[in-house]
């Protein structure tokens, strides 16, 4: 099938290896932050060891960044039709929250269009949860979709949710004929429990290790004014490095579907202050569209169980495994790389557009020491550069990688007194009761604490040791010895939430040079999906192979 138009160009993979020289060098000197542990900031002395700078000086400059950023008008980008202006309404009560329909509705386009470029029909999407994506992979563009989980209950789940779909799509078809301004699909009374956000990623190391439980906290505590500059000098390695953003080329397969017609499954209902006229949709869109409407009957979407390696023979999975794109959205830790081992491995794999997640489930190939693990396909490093190299970034480095430094940047992020509180802790534990490293997690205590003494007291029970042996006064004189030096612990925290992008683009890039090493791959990037802010993993790699 002849190509639309020409693909966008990237980066060789000598260039990348330069940016990989680069960002290595940097982070030989700045690791170290990035894998302190905050639980043990004052029992170890962490400020003294490894910043030379007063707290006050560091906070001071993130702040004059702030500053300078806001005093510098902001250049306005035309919005693309569909758009919504900052403050218009949206309805996350609807079938998926605002985070995922914004996921959702985003990748799909793409996905959408490498189909229609590759000339594609069937999809695989591997850690397929709950069956968002692949729903309306199948719903709205007619693709013939294997959602794979390795859970029995998010398979049963998507399977319900996937006939729920169904009967209210045409319910969305009907309707659309009659009014397409007053689309909203009623899902609310069906969804109990709206999804969390994905991958919490607390860095006093607390939180659960679910891969459902590893995003950054939202919580309103105190933290330094500042945005703009640092972000965009942090930002500065990715944009350096040739990122697409596929709202701004679509990634030139052929013409796409405007947002407006990118409807979410929840309906959010569409805007009129579009700005930009819609392009005219390609004659194949439009036949796809025609038996998109006609196949609601049909069952294009069959979500399965199975657990994923690298060394998974998806003949064995799926028995009518034909020419495909391989997706996942978020797949988390090993998922993601094996993701990419699978299309590199798999003939009938014609295209790959891969999210992960949860860096800290990432297994290391030369994490000090050794896990016991006698895998030969680590999550990481992929690529021949840091293989060679021997690089380890560490567990900690790797969960400080899921902090989100444009939501700290909008006020929605770390938990400065909770992770004060946890600190003091650890320093009353070493002193008070003899142990050096407490591998036990409080957990949520701090949110059902009235004080610190109450933080305190609740904690010791949970941990198994005696209260009842120290008395109020020695436990407040804690909290008045280190009050004074809580501006030290957020500004270590502070650096690093400017330091995770450095991490996380180390990870990517990792994974974009194995790509280009492989002699099959006819074009790969990095493409930004997702607005930071709503879901802070927000870059997928791309990759289709050399047409037979």
């Amino acid at each position: 099938m002849a190509a639309p138009c020409p693909l966008p160009a990237t980066q060789e993979l000598s260039t990348l290896h330069a940016k990989l020289q680069g960002l290595l060098r940097f982070l030989r000197e700045a690791l170290a932050i990035s894998n302190a542990h905050t639980v043990d900031f004052y029992t170890e002395s962490l400020w003294e060891q490894l910043v030379d700078l007063p707290p006050e000086t560091v906070l001071a400059v993130l702040r004059s960044s702030a500053a300078e950023t806001e005093a510098r008008p902001s250049e306005a980008r035309p919005l693309v039709e569909g758009e919504r202006e900052a403050g218009e309404n949206v309805k996350p009560d609807e079938f998926m929250n605002l985070k995922k329909s914004h996921e959702v509705q985003a990748m799909s386009e793409v996905i959408s269009s490498v189909a229609e470029y590759c000339g594609i029909k069937q999809v695989i999407d591997l850690g397929s949860g709950k069956g968002y994506l692949s729903s309306f992979l199948s719903l709205k563009y007619g693709l013939k979709v294997y959602g794979i989980d390795s859970s029995n209950t998010n398979t049963h789940g998507a399977e319900e949710r996937n006939r729920k779909l169904k009967k209210h799509w045409k319910v969305y078809h009907t309707r659309s004929k009659l009014d397409v301004n007053g689309l909203v699909l009623k899902m609310a009374k069906e969804r109990k429990v709206q999804d969390g956000i994905n991958c919490k990623a607390d860095i006093e190391g607390d939180c659960d290790s679910s891969p459902a439980n590893q995003e950054e906290k939202c919580t309103s505590d105190f933290l330094p004014d500042f945005s703009g500059s640092v972000i965009s000098n942090i930002r500065k390695q990715m944009e350096n490095l040739h990122v697409h953003s596929h709202q701004e080329d679509n990634l030139c397969f052929g013409n796409a579907f405007s947002l407006i017609d990118l409807l979410p499954i929840n309906a959010i209902e569409p805007t009129s202050s579009c700005r930009i006229p819609k392009r005219k949709m390609s004659e194949a869109n439009k036949e796809r569209r025609k038996t998109t409407s006609k196949s609601n009957e049909s069952n294009i979407y069959s979500p399965l169980t199975s657990f994923i390696t690298a060394d998974s023979d998806l003949n064995d999975i799926i028995k009518d495994l034909e020419n495909c794109l391989m997706v996942g959205l978020h797949t988390c830790g090993d998922l993601a790389p094996n993701t990419l081992r699978i299309f590199t491995s798999k003939s009938e794999i014609k295209g790959v557009c891969s999210v992960g997640c949860c860096y800290h489930l990432l297994s290391e190939e030369f994490e000090n020491p050794p896990k016991e693990c006698t895998q030969q396909k680590w999550g990481f490093p992929m690529s021949c550069y840091l293989k060679e190299e021997r690089w380890c970034c560490g567990r900690n480095a790797r969960m400080s990688a899921c902090l989100a430094l444009e939501r700290v940047a909008v006020g929605r992020g770390l938990p400065t007194e909770s992770l004060f509180y946890r600190a003091v802790l650890q320093d009353i534990i070493k002193d008070c009761y003899g142990i050096t490293k407490c591998d036990q997690h409080v957990g949520k205590i701090y949110s059902k604490s009235s004080s610190f003494l109450d933080y305190v007291r609740k904690s010791l029970k949970k941990l198994g040791l005696d209260e009842s042996k120290l008395p109020e006064k020695i436990i407040m004189d804690y909290y008045e010895k280190y009050k004074p030096r809580m501006n030290e612990l957020e500004a270590f925290n502070m650096l690093k939430v400017v330091l995770a992008p450095c991490i996380e683009t180390l990870i990517l890039l990792d994974r974009l040079c194995y790509l280009k090493e492989q002699e099959d791959i006819a074009w790969s990037a990095l493409v930004k999906l997702f607005d930071p802010v709503k879901s802070p993993r927000c870059y997928a790699v791309i990759a289709l192979k050399k047409q037979q």
